[in-house]
């Protein structure tokens, strides 16, 4: 069950995620936040700290704003004005500052437990048959070339090149290869490796397909 502040922060996110078309849109969220529901049952965590980062997560990603910092404070207005306590809305942010994959490229962030399980939520959601559409989603919406044989995958990332142009199948091998293996969680872990398999099988189809030309 939803509780009031929860139905109102979910309103606040439908409205504020409305309209991309990167894979980071409204049914991203609620996977996500389902999710986070899924490994709040075997691992205890506050619930209400969790699912509400879940939800907000995307909502000031510098990748999916022209405003990072306004986008932040009007995070922090709304939570304000829903009835978060300054320390709940501190962690929330925090988790959110923290969780992404470019954020840990350089220094591993220590997340709290609500935060680790939000950012194992939300890299699974970037695996499996879901993560490869919404890759390629990104990259369309990006200009990205699908693949190019002659352009092989960086294997020093910075948080400073690492959204720089590249190919949609070199995402598979500069991050979502590697998401299984720092999944902070069992489930995640099992859950990402079966995922990964599958992303495995299709990209190795792609280019099998690609030389065909």
């Amino acid at each position: 069950m939803m509780t009031d502040k929860l139905t109102a922060v979910a309103n606040f996110v439908q409205t504020t995620m409305a309209g991309d078309q990167s894979g980071h849109g409204y049914d991203h969220i609620e996977r996500v936040v389902n999710l986070t529901r899924q490994l709040l049952a075997e691992n205890p965590a506050n619930g209400e700290i969790a699912l509400t980062a879940a939800y907000l997560h995307d909502c000031f990603d510098e990748k999916l704003t022209s405003d990072p910092d306004a986008a932040r404070a009007r995070v922090t207005e709304q939570l304000t004005a829903i009835g978060y306590q300054p320390a709940a809305i501190t962690a929330i942010l925090a988790i959110i500052d923290h969780m992404s994959f470019a954020a840990n490229l350089e220094h591993h962030q220590q997340l709290s437990p609500e935060g680790q399980l939000v950012q194992d939520a939300d890299r699974l959601d970037a695996l499996g048959a879901i993560g490869i559409a919404r890759t390629f989603a990104y990259g369309a919406v990006h200009g990205y070339a699908m693949y190019d044989p002659q352009v092989r995958p960086r294997t020093n990332l910075t948080k400073a090149n690492y959204r720089q142009p590249e190919t949609t199948i070199n995402h598979f091998y500069e991050k979502l290869f590697k998401l299984p293996e720092q999944m902070n969680t069992v489930t995640a872990r099992r859950l990402g490796n079966e995922r990964k398999q599958y992303m495995q099988e299709f990209v190795a189809e792609f280019k099998a397909e690609w030389n065909e030309l």
